[in-house]
């Protein structure tokens, strides 16, 4: 059963940012239809070790040393299901010094299974930790004086 719920998941991820709003509870047997509008996202560099944590928001584009990741949709689950999390994300590489960026990822990650559909570079891995609405990420911020 695991088995083919993970092929289903590795469906869902290959068939793009289309498919899966409309199949998701058929494909994986949840409901994603809470929007969000901001993905919670972790990175790693590998050569130094740093892990840091950022959000992007829906259209927006933020760098994170020479990848350039643009959030395109963030879906979850409603509160009354098992917690997950969907984001379909366009990530770009700087890193060869021309004026183009190689696409280097472009696809669904999941929050519970960030091996099912992972970044493959060699100096990063980016994955998806949570989506949440613009509201409750201005919550955690740090108040100004």
């Amino acid at each position: 059963m695991r088995t083919s719920c993970c092929l289903l998941m590795l469906a869902a991820a290959m068939l793009g940012a289309a498919f899966l709003p409309q199949g998701a509870r058929a494909l994986t047997g949840k409901d994603f239809s809470v929007t969000g509008e901001v993905a919670v996202l972790q990175g790693l560099d590998k050569v130094t070790a740093r892990v840091s944590r950022f959000e992007v928001g829906v259209g927006e584009t933020v760098d994170f040393g020479s990848l350039s990741v643009t959030l395109r949709s963030c879906r979850k689950t409603p509160p009354t299901e098992e917690p997950e999390s969907a984001a379909f994300l366009e990530i770009d590489d700087s890193a060869s010094g021309g004026a183009a960026e190689d696409r280097v990822f472009s696809g669904w990650m999941f929050a519970s299974s960030p091996g099912l559909s992972a970044l493959e570079h060699p100096v990063y891995d980016v994955w998806l930790l949570d989506c949440s609405t613009a509201s409750s990420a201005a919550e955690d911020a740090p108040a100004e004086n």
